[in-house]
This record gives structure tokens, sequence and C-alpha cells, in this order.
């Protein structure tokens, strides 16, 4: 197998992320609109390129008064940055996958990350006569470090809301050309 470009399937893929809540309990969510692609040969990881989009008013955390909250100025102000966006610029081999380093852009503002990428999957034929692959990807940012700060403090001690964000995509890649 070469180098391949495929895209992602949103059918078949979630994009998800999990942050304390109260410091008690964990609050998961998805964005449920994304798209992007991945460039890649997985006897070459190394030269694995890769580009997502998440549709920011997407959000979905199964309360529709935090998921308002959540779309609003005070956390990803979905209106004025419609799109959180992934571009990778490097990849290293680790372990049993590899790391892509790239551009995180969230609320207007720019950081390298680390996605690491494990579970991938051997090519595979759907029933439709699409090839397809597989894997997971994973990472943690403080939301404060994109301009994400809004919080409550505690009458106990501690805030609202957690600044560690674990984030995790789950993708089922469609081959192209």
């Amino acid at each position: 197998m070469s180098r391949a470009t495929y895209t992602i399937d949103p059918s078949h893929s979630h994009a998800s992320f999990a942050i304390r809540h109260m410091m008690v309990s964990t609050v998961r969510g998805e964005f449920q609109r994304f798209s992007g692609e991945v460039s890649w040969d997985p006897a070459q990881p190394e030269g694995t390129t890769a580009n997502v989009t998440l549709e920011t008013a997407s959000i979905a955390t199964h309360d529709e008064k935090r998921d308002a909250h959540l779309r609003s100025a005070d956390f990803f102000d979905a209106e004025t940055h419609p799109a959180i966006t992934f571009v990778s610029r490097r990849t290293e081999a680790s372990g049993e996958g590899f790391t892509l380093f790239g551009d995180l852009s969230m609320h207007g503002v720019t950081k390298e990350v680390a996605l690491a990428v494990s579970d991938s999957t051997p090519e595979a034929r759907d029933p439709w006569g699409q090839l397809r692959v597989g894997g997971t990807a994973t990472t943690k940012v403080k939301r404060s470090d994109f301009g994400l700060q809004w919080n409550v403090a505690l009458e106990a001690g501690g805030v609202l809301v957690g600044d560690e964000v674990k984030i995790q995509l789950d993708l089922a890649l469609i081959k192209q050309g």
C-alpha cells in the first residue's frame, strides 16, 4: 500500500471531548458536524498529514441550556468563531502508533498540539466497494490557552469548569481516487 488520501466519514466517526465539572464529575460532549482528510501510508506513518474542521455550533452535551451557553460568547462564540481546525505540520513514530504535531485553532487562537494516533486499522472494502481505514487520535489542551476563560468560583473551593479538556477523534476514513 502506498500513500493515499482519505476523507472523514462523519456518519461513522466521532469527535468528542471530556472536561471536569464542579471538580467532581466529568461532562462529555461531541461536535456533531465535522470534516477533514488524512494522507498516509501505513508503511511510512511519519509522512502522514491531516486537517480536520469541527463546527462549533454543532456542540452537543445532552443539555440544551448548557449547549446554548457553550455556543455563546462566554465560550466558543460560534457566531464569530464558527470552526475549530487542526492542520498537521509534522509526524513522529511513537510506540504502536504515531504522533501528529500541528496547529489547533480555536476561538481565534492558534497553538501547537500533539495528537497521539493509535488503533490504526488495515484497509478494508465496505459493501459498497469503498476502501476504508480507521483510527483514534487523542490529545489534552487547556481551554484557557485558547482564550476560553469563563468560570465561576465554587463556595467550597475550586471552579465550576475545569481547564483541561480531553479530546478524542474516532475516525472512519474513506479512500479517495
